[in-house]
């Protein structure tokens, strides 16, 4: 017997008890409500912009799909829109949200959990054609984000940075 063959048991013994041991790992614990973290805002050559935000959800039920229209989530509904972002500039009276014709709000689609566990842990991108008012004199710009599950619970509060305008 070549000792290449007595090894070669014991890697594949070792291979199967590592691959046993990862999925014994403990699933991810998140509170139901969801929760937002601002990762990047990348200003793109073309002057659109694109907002990347992490979330987590404990009971994975974040995200609205095409059915999602009725009451609380009809068109005319508060809760339509799931991801909803408040615009700001800097002046110097501080951070101002000047009236917007159209409103930062976004249907983010129903994510479905992998695995044995509800939990999501993941990320949104958002596409911004128009990121700041034309002829605005502000010299910054910021976002805020709320994030909704389908329970009507809001996530906290996450900011951009000062964004400079262009």
């Amino acid at each position: 017997m070549s000792p290449c063959r007595d090894r070669t048991p014991r890697w594949r013994a070792a291979l199967v008890l590592a691959v046993g041991l990862a999925g014994c790992l403990p699933e991810p614990a998140f509170p139901d409500e969801p929760t937002l973290r601002f990762e990047r805002f990348d200003v793109l050559p073309s002057g659109s912009a694109v907002l990347t935000l992490g979330f987590t959800d404990g009971d994975g039920n974040v995200g609205l799909s095409q059915a999602d229209t009725m009451p609380p989530f009809c068109p005319a509904c508060e809760h339509h829109f799931n991801l909803v972002g408040t615009y700001e500039e800097w002046t110097s009276e501080g951070w101002v949200a000047p009236p917007l014709l159209v409103p930062f709000a976004y249907r983010v689609p129903q994510a479905t959990p992998t695995g044995s566990s509800p939990a999501l842990d993941g990320t949104i991108e958002v596409a911004l054609n128009t990121w700041y008012l034309a002829g605005t004199e502000a010299d910054s710009v910021r976002f805020g984000w709320v994030l909704w599950d389908r329970d009507l619970n809001a996530s906290n509060e996450v900011f951009t940075p000062a964004l400079p305008v262009p």
